[in-house]
This record gives C-alpha cells, structure tokens and sequence, in this order.
C-alpha cells in the first residue's frame, strides 16, 4: 500500500542514444510520407512515387498501430529496384522505437547452428514486446543545503551528514549515511540541483539546475540543464515502463550468464519447455495488470529463397495467438517452390498466398526517378550539375535504379580527383566505362564467353534438350 501523502506521477524516461550514423541504401527514408488522412504526399520523408502502394502502406500501418492487424500477414510483390524494402522501412520508422522492428533476409534462416523452424521461431519472438510497468517510491525534491560529518582522524565512525531538499510545498531534513554521501559526490549533487532518489535502491539521478538558482553564476557550461522546483509531496510514486521482447526473455531464462548471452550472441536453440513457461508467465501478468503485449512487425525480405517446410511453419505460426504482424517481399514472377518441383506465383504456396494482403509496386516514371536521385544526392552531400543529374537519370532509365544510384558517390570522387566542386557530365561518363552495367556484362559475356572457364553452355542445353526427348519416346514406347 502506498504511503501516506505520496501521489502517483508518470516520468518520462530520457534516453541518452549514441549512434553511428552511416549512409545507407535507405537511409533517407523517414517514414511513409502521408498525410493525417493517408493521402500520400508527391515527396515526403524520402518517399517519391509510389503511391498506392504506399496508401495502402498506411492502412496497414494505422491497423497495427490500432492492434487490429496481430498475426496477419502482407506482401510486397514488384519489380526489382521499386521501392519494397523502402515501403517496409518507412512501416518501422512510422512505428517508432517502442514497437519491436526485425528485418531478415530469406536465406539468413539456412543456419549450420540452429534449425529452420527454430531460427524462424526467434525471428517472431523478437518481434513481440511486452511492456512490463511497474511502481517505485522516490523522493525529488530541489537541494537546499548538504551537510557532511567528517569523522575524527584514526577513528572507526562512518560518515555521516544530512541532507535538505524542498519541493513548492514542503521542506524535509534526511539523515544521510556512507553509501548515500558516496553517491552525491559521484553524482556531483550541490545545492541548487533538482535530484530524484529511488527508495528501494538508493540511487540517486540529477535533473538538472533549479530556474531560481540560475543566476547564482555569470557562466554556465553547455551542457547545464534548467528544470523547475518540483511540485507536490516530496514522496511520489513512479510507474517505470520496460519493453523487452519475448526472444530476450527466452534468452535470459535459458542461459547461465543470463541476459549476458545477447552480447554474446551464445543464444543457441531454446527448448520449447521453457518459451510455454514464459508464455505461461506472461499471460498471468497481463491477467493482473502487469504487462501488455505489443505485437511488433517481422519483415523477410526475399521470401522467395524460403523452402516448402518454411512456408508451412509460417502457415500455423500466423494462427498463433503471439503472432506479429508479418511483411514479406519479393520480386519474383511465377518460380518454382524451394523443396518441391511445382511452381507458384512468387515461389509461395497458394494456400499461404490466400492468407496475405497483396501489395504491387511498379516501375518509377523519369520525373520520380530524377527526384530519388536528387534525395539521394543530398543524403550522400555531392555537389552535381543539373546537366550530370539529367544524364544520370537517363542511366537509370536505360539500365536499373540502383546502377545509378551507385554512380553517386563513385562520380564524386572523380570529381574531387580533378579538384572539381560539382558533378560534371565528364564525372559521369567516366565512370559509366569504368564500371559497366547488367546489360553491357551480359553482352560482354556473350562476345567472350569462349575465353572463360564452364562456358560449355549451349553444350549443356543441347545435352538436357536430348536427354528430354530420349525421355518422351521411351514413355511412348511404354
């Protein structure tokens, strides 16, 4: 039972993220680019072209942000090169970071250490969070005045020391011992800053500087923080909110070293015993109010490369009450099924094609081309010419996106090679007979393919095609 004279505040917990940023394939994308009504903007957060594809992006997206989408699944079919791994990036920044995101590729499951099913199966409990909320007593307040004790020379006495802090109401003298003293000095804690201290385990964080003591001095650091004088009771209840996944819990119950096997990637194969236990647990906590489920989103891109016995594990794992929601890509046609000698729309069975919600992409236009070029120009900061820029989406046009795409930053060494400030045609035209593309290679090939090795492949044909005639009249004889 809370103690007299408490009262129950939420605190928003700061973190202090430090990231490498890197220039990724899409590390411009910043979201959908739609409207509060989804609309689809022309140009928005990275997002160019592309439209209903990414109309119906955002009904999905509004579906899981309502908890209405848990343990369905989406495809993104198109083309190579049309924007389906962006549209599934724009998905995972839209949610934020409190709604689990895990991104594999289709053959990453093919592991020597771990099973398919298995691999597949950490793959979907990485991407369920529970939120687990609990209460803590902490008393903030703004310092008045710290008092320490020192003890006398060659004497056994602890320190001791005492310890005022106010709030706009209330002013309350604590009895400070060893451990408490220790810990303000570490923190640097001095009269004027705004503490918090948690009861249970005694750890003390600063705030920040109280507003009326920011005058005290004629310079202040950078870094120095203002906040105002707490409110209320000095004594407050504090609800702290943890995410975690399923996969993390599973990891931490079935190793020794605990939650240390995350660093050390030592996650191995869980025995299913102890994900029913952990289930188990978990409902109970939702049954009492402790934790609430958050069903993130599993993307597999290249789904293609998954085999029959995959598919089929995906099949019943959807229908799993603890689903996430699943995006899958590809881009390709009508292929044979992995494991089987049938073939499918997309290389994936028909009866889990039936479950999925069908999103096409299609080839981007000139214009859209041109502005992708122009983003990505700006991401990777070169300086081009609106003459290179047109020749480098006429590239894209007659070869594939992405060549040109890659043509960015090759061009801008060139350009810094001649000491140059922008882009010029002559940059780009360098290195287009520098690096050649999937048409000239594919011709190159062809003209020379006699000087290289296992060439011998008009033999091989000639070889299948009479094997397969051999093959018919011995059925017609039979």
């Amino acid at each position: 039972m809370a103690a007299a004279g408490t009262t129950e505040v939420k605190m928003q917990e700061v973190k202090d993220l430090t990231r490498i940023e890197r220039i990724g394939a899409h590390s411009h994308i910043r979201g959908l680019g739609l409207d509060d009504t989804l609309e689809p903007r022309a140009t928005s957060q990275g997002m160019v072209g592309q439209a209903e594809a990414r109309k119906a992006a955002g009904v999905v997206l509004r579906m899981i942000e309502e908890g209405n989408m848990s343990g369905r699944a989406v495809l993104l079919a198109g083309p190579p090169g049309t924007g389906k791994t962006a549209i599934a990036m724009g998905i995972a920044q839209a949610l934020g970071e409190d709604t689990p995101f895990t991104s594999i590729a289709g053959s990453e499951i093919f592991s020597l250490e771990m099973s398919k099913t298995e691999a597949l199966t950490q793959a979907f409990r990485r991407s369920i969070g529970v939120r687990i909320m609990e209460e803590t007593e902490i008393i903030e307040g703004e310092v008045v005045e710290i008092e320490m004790d020192q003890p006398a020379a060659g004497g056994a006495s602890e320190m001791t020391g005492k310890l005022t802090l106010k709030s706009t109401e209330m002013e309350t003298v604590y009895d400070l011992g060893t451990k408490m003293i220790e810990s303000l000095n570490k923190e640097k804690v001095s009269a004027g800053d705004v503490i918090t201290i948690d009861k249970a385990s005694g750890r003390i964080t600063k705030l920040g500087r109280s507003f009326t003591r920011s005058g005290d001095y004629d310079a202040m650091g950078p870094q120095t923080r203002f906040v105002q004088c707490p409110e209320g009771e000095l004594q407050k209840r504090k609800e702290v909110v943890h995410v975690v996944s399923l996969h993390e819990i599973d990891v931490i119950n079935s190793r020794q070293q605990g939650f240390l096997a995350l660093f050390s990637g030592d996650t191995g194969e869980i025995k299913p015993e102890v994900r029913e236990q952990i289930d188990s647990k978990v409902a109970e906590w939702r049954e009492e109010g402790k934790a609430t489920i958050v069903p993130g989103v599993l993307f597999i891109d290249e789904v293609h490369m998954l085999d029959i016995e995959c598919f089929s594990w995906l099949n019943r794992a959807l229908e799993s009450d603890l689903a996430p929601v699943l995006i899958i890509a590809t881009n390709r046609g009508i292929t044979r099924i992995r494991g089987t000698n049938y073939k499918s729309p997309h290389g994936i069975p028909i009866d889990l094609l039936d479950r999925l919600i069908i999103i096409t992409t299609s080839p981007y236009s000139g214009k859209e081309i041109r502005k992708i070029l122009d983003i990505r120009c700006e991401e990777e900061d070169v300086e081009m010419s609106d003459d290179a820029r047109e020749l480098l989406t006429r590239i894209a046009d007659e070869t594939s996106l992405r060549y040109a795409m890659h043509m960015i930053m090759s061009a801008s060494l060139v350009c810094s090679k001649r000491r140059g400030t922008e882009v010029e045609i002559e940059d780009i035209k360098k290195v287009y007979s520098l690096f050649i593309d999937l048409k000239r290679s594919t011709n190159f090939l062809l003209e020379y393919q006699s000087e290289y090795l296992f060439h011998e492949v008009d033999d091989d044909d000639d070889e299948d095609e009479e094997d397969d005639k051999g093959g018919a009249q011995d059925m017609d004889t039979k």
